[in-house]
């Protein structure tokens, strides 16, 4: 599959977004996947091959967390690594001609399974239960009204918010790699810090859950 054929098939798959005309970062990467996902395709690598790869490197977070400072270092580098999975996946399945709906449903699912694994790293890390339930919570019911809200045919529902899935990622991997890095600096401040990005986490989670109850109501009231 060319890069044209490739870029058209991926726009169809999100809404209609173009990526030859986002910006330099965005095209970039997905450029890069694509490259990634047709040599994966030519390997004989199927798309969730990938999916479970992904999970699997989510899965270790929390196992990386229990090993200390050091190993919440090494949970931001398997967050990133999950992360680029994530996205290889469906350039897999695209090149490959692989794409179907149960394969969404399988990503969804890992997906959610993912963050919740980054979650119980910030709870073994020091974050009050609480919060870790509340920023999963918040973050499980934007991505239900997204999906119930596209079920029910409304349309508009493309606007990003600030609690997208990338937001989390980068939450996930700035608290664990800057709190291992203050609790080696000075043991103790990486509770602070992991508290910190729990917060963030569940508070831009409840700012995107508004707005995308904005978009809701307003595709309703067209």
């Amino acid at each position: 599959m060319t890069w044209e054929e490739y870029a058209a098939a991926w726009s169809g798959l999100h809404g209609g977004f173009d990526p030859r005309g986002a910006s330099p970062v965005v095209r970039g990467w997905i450029r890069l996947t694509y490259r990634a996902g047709c040599l994966l395709g030519r390997l004989g690598v199927g798309p969730t091959a990938v999916t479970a790869f992904g999970l699997l490197l989510c899965l270790g977070v929390p196992a990386a967390a229990l090993l200390g400072n050091a190993g919440l270092l090494l949970g931001a580098a398997l967050v990133l690594l999950a992360a680029g999975a994530d996205g290889l996946d469906g350039a897999v399945a695209v090149v490959t001609g692989r794409t179907s709906r149960i394969g969404f449903v399988y990503d969804s699912v890992a997906d959610r399974l993912g963050e919740l694994a980054w979650l119980a790293a910030f709870w073994i890390a020091g974050a009050p239960g609480w919060l870790v339930v509340a920023a999963g919570a918040v973050s499980w019911l934007h991505e239900y009204v997204r999906a119930r809200a596209a079920a029910g045919g409304m349309r508009g529902l493309g606007r990003v918010t600030v609690g997208e899935r990338p937001t989390r990622v980068s939450v996930a991997i700035s608290g664990l790699l800057i709190g291992g890095l203050a609790g080696l600096a000075h043991p103790g401040w990486e509770t602070a810090v992991i508290i910190a990005a729990a917060v963030v986490w569940a508070g831009l989670g409840l700012a995107g859950l508004v707005q995308l109850m904005g978009a809701v109501r307003a595709d309703r009231a067209g």
